[in-house]
């Protein structure tokens, strides 16, 4: 007669997986996730949690399959609804990866912020962008240290406010023009309040076009959203802001996109 394998009731076997791993009430707990997607919903990039969780079990051992004791769950979290008690987990425990897995993943977080910084400064004494390389080299003298819980974007922008007080390289945020068509009765209280932004613009050129004033200006990205309330504000909707192009820099290089994205990051 041939003998059978039996599987405990409680074992679940998983691959490719990111384990998130929590002490409480003396007890460890864990939760498996999909690779990559742990970083993206304490972002909150990714919003729906089965993109997230490989399932809504809570394991006392992912590695083994082990799923934790309903009365452990009770003790240490005051509830049996997994769901919950995954979200828990998935915001205040400890994301576990392997040292090769952790050095590769802020190896390619660094050259992704260099990238993103190369694509949206420049050095603002010649208009041109910088290269990757040069960004990387800028980051390492200024001894940068890489967050794993952060993504690249929010990385980046701390990266231009250090390398603006080190004064390590000249560097600046390119600039976007824009067009401003403002109702002349308003022309004069709106250039007041505008140069009195978090940063000003700089007006390039401005004349009067019958009952309206056109102005040309380069602006900081950040500043954008700014300048268009206070233009709707001052002018009661009827001014219009345009968007002319996406980068100043010198003659003959490619324009880049993306300029003022990480407003709406935030």
């Amino acid at each position: 007669m041939a003998s059978k394998i039996f599987t405990p009731t409680n074992q679940i076997r998983l691959t490719n997986i990111a384990t998130v791993r929590l002490k409480k009430g003396g007890k460890r707990f864990e939760i498996a996730c999909y690779r990559n997607k742990v970083i993206s919903w304490r972002n909150k990039e990714e919003k729906d949690l089965d993109e997230v969780l490989q399932t809504h079990t809570v394991f006392s051992n992912v590695s083994k399959g082990q799923a934790a004791k309903k009365e452990d769950l009770m003790s240490a979290f005051n509830t049996e609804d997994q769901t919950k008690i995954c979200l828990e987990i998935l915001e205040k425990g400890e994301l576990q990866v392997s040292d090769k897995e952790r050095t590769q993943h802020l190896e390619t977080t660094f050259k992704e912020i260099a990238s993103i910084i190369s694509g949206k400064c420049v050095n603002p004494e010649t208009k041109r962008p910088y290269t990757i390389s040069i960004i990387e080299q800028a980051m390492r003298d200024i001894h940068y240290s890489i967050n794993p819980n952060r993504n690249a974007k929010q990385q980046a922008l701390d990266v231009i406010r250090q390398l603006k007080q080190s004064n390590n390289i000249p560097i600046q945020q390119a600039q976007m023009r824009v067009q401003l068509t403002v109702p002349a009765k308003d022309a004069k209280k709106f250039k007041e309040k505008a140069s009195k932004l978090s940063t000003a613009p700089h007006i390039d050129s401005e004349e009067f076009l019958g009952s309206s004033m056109q102005m040309t200006c380069s602006i900081d990205p950040g500043v954008f959203r700014e300048l268009d309330d206070l233009l709707k504000s001052e002018t009661r909707g009827q001014g219009q802001l345009e968007l002319l192009s996406l980068m100043d820099v010198a003659e003959g290089d490619e324009a880049l996109n993306d300029l003022h994205d990480e407003k709406s990051d935030e």
